[in-house]
C-alpha cells in the first residue's frame, strides 16, 4: 500500500506572512494539531503546529510549584516567527510502512506528502492508516481482483481474511512476485501470501 492510496489530499495550508491570529482563526484549522506552511509555488516550507503557538514551556521537575509561563504571542506577529522549518517529510510513491515508521519514531500524528519538487501534495495521518487498514476484506479482494485481470491473470484467485490476502495459480517465480507486489498496492492489505 503507497502512501498516495491512503492519503488526504484536501489540505489547509497557510504561509509564512500569515498572522498569527489569521491562521488560528483560518477556516479548517480548528480541531486540527498542526497546518503545512507553503509558499506561493505550493513547496512546504514547515510545519505550524500547537507547540510552535504556545511556545515552549519550562522543563524545570519543579514546574508544576510556579504559574506557566508561556512565551506571548504578542512578539510573534506572523507564522514566519514561530514555525518549524525543514519537517520530516515522505513522497507520495513510498510504501505506507515508511511513514508508520517515521511516525512512530518522531511520535508524529502525521506527515506531510512533498513530490520531487518539494511540493506539498498531502498529509498522511495515523488515522489515514487506520481508515485504509479497517476496508472491509471484500472490497479488498475485488481490487485485487480486477487488476489482476488488466494485467490478463483472470485465473487466479484471491482471498482475503483480516486483511490477510492468499492467492492462488501464479506458477512461475516472476508471477509469483508479480501478485505479491501488485496485491500490496491495495489499501487495506496486511500481509499477502502467494502458493
Amino acid at each position: 500500500m503507497l502512501v498516495k492510496d491512503v492519503m488526504t489530499q484536501r489540505l489547509v495550508t497557510i504561509t509564512p506572512d500569515t498572522g498569527i491570529k489569521g491562521a488560528l482563526t483560518k477556516p479548517g484549522f480548528v480541531g486540527v494539531t498542526s497546518v503545512p506552511v507553503v509558499d506561493a509555488h505550493g513547496r512546504l516550507c514547515g510545519i505550524l503546529s500547537e507547540a510552535d503557538l504556545i511556545g515552549n514551556l519550562a522543563d524545570d521537575p519543579r514546574a508544576h510549584e510556579r504559574p506557566i509561563t508561556i512565551r506571548p504571542l504578542t512578539t510573534a506577529r506572523t507564522v514566519d516567527d514561530v514555525y518549524t522549518r525543514s519537517p520530516i517529510v515522505i513522497r507520495s510513491g513510498d510504501d505506507v510502512t515508511s511513514a508508520v515508521d517515521m511516525m512512530a519514531a518522531h511520535r508524529f500524528k502525521s506527515l506531510p506528502v512533498v513530490d520531487h519538487q518539494h511540493r506539498l501534495v498531502g498529509i498522511i495521518s495515523r488515522s489515514d492508516v487506520v481508515r485504509a487498514l479497517a476496508r472491509d476484506d471484500e472490497a479488498i479482494a475485488q481490487d485485487i481482483r480486477r487488476l489482476f485481470e488488466k494485467l490478463g491473470h483472470t485465473g487466479w484467485t484471491v482471498q482475503v481474511a483480516t486483511g490477510i490476502v492468499e492467492i492462488s495459480g501464479p506458477s512461475h517465480a516472476s508471477h509469483r512476485s508479480l501478485a505479491h507486489a501488485v496485491s500490496r498496492t491495495v489499501p487495506g492489505v496486511v500481509h499477502v501470501h502467494v502458493r
